[in-house]
């Protein structure tokens, strides 16, 4: 059986069970991202209607770039709504407070809402948490909602979308998970401490709030974009493994309008000539 981790770019396109964009450098993949999203608000804005996004603190990259279109545009975004995937709880199940440095509460307030010109932002009541006390509330006013038009995100090193760490059960059960309140897995844990806290694990939040698979394979499109050199492996499982809940990611294989965007860095296979 060839291993498709040794796939080189070329292969990699071949194999994709899903729609894989290949592009040369992570500012590229940021710009695409951020572009992306503009278009669909322009697109709806014309049509004199909503748009709904799912989004992620994780990559960020693209924020900067969606502000600076956004304000350089004048693009009103009074009917946009973003609806963020997750956010880290304390040992209480609360959510972080606002000065943590993990918060991603804080992190979109600082970057993407206070950075957005004060007559095109979206009011306050449309930038939307999954929240630990009630997390069906968020599923409940996507429903009232009636459409999620984008997912946007990207893959943690378990397969993860969102916070959806793998399970043990059929693909069937886990497509249904809705948002609700669970503990993060060790592997996640430890790659996330060494991109925000310099390896300090123990410093690490061990719960969160996600929203579900259900919400997520709900949305018309699916966005997912990747930079990191361990990307390497997760895209290439996430494009050509087996459907599994075991790596959640591979779930977006069967959506019918789910995609990749990564740079020529990520294309590279995850580690060469290992079977040659």
């Amino acid at each position: 059986m060839i291993d498709y981790f040794t796939y080189n770019a070329k292969e990699l396109a071949e194999h994709a069970a899903m729609n894989l964009t290949i592009l040369d450098t992570a500012q590229q993949v940021f710009h695409a991202m951020a572009l992306d999203m503009v278009t669909t608000i322009e697109q709806n804005n014309a049509k004199d209607e909503p748009t709904v996004f799912i989004v992620p603190v994780g990559p960020v990259g693209h924020y900067p770039l969606f502000v600076e279109m956004v304000n350089g545009k004048k693009l009103s975004l009074n009917r946009v709504w973003f609806v963020n995937m997750d956010e880290y709880l304390d040992e209480k199940d609360q959510y972080l407070p606002l000065n943590h440095r993990l918060s991603f509460r804080s992190f979109m307030n600082k970057h993407v809402y206070e950075a957005l010109e004060s007559n095109l932002v979206m009011p306050p009541s449309q930038r939307l948490f999954p929240d630990p006390a009630d997390p069906a509330a968020l599923d409940r006013q996507l429903e009232v909602l009636g459409k999620i038009d984008v997912c946007y995100g990207g893959i943690g090193i378990t397969g993860h979308v969102a916070f959806n760490e793998p399970e043990d059960v059929s693909v069937e059960e886990f497509g249904q998970r809705s948002t609700r309140v669970l503990t993060i897995s060790a592997e996640t844990r430890t790659i996330n401490s060494v991109g925000d806290l310099n390896g300090a694990i123990k410093a690490m939040p061990t719960r969160c709030v996600t929203i579900g698979m259900k919400q997520i394979l709900g949305a018309k499109r699916i966005y997912l974009a990747c930079f990191r050199d361990w990307h390497r492996a997760v895209v290439r499982q996430a494009l050509c493994g087996t459907v599994t809940a075991t790596f959640p990611v591979t779930l977006l294989q069967n959506h019918p309008n789910a995609s990749i965007t990564i740079p020529m860095s990520v294309a590279e296979p995850a580690y060469p000539g290992l079977f040659h």
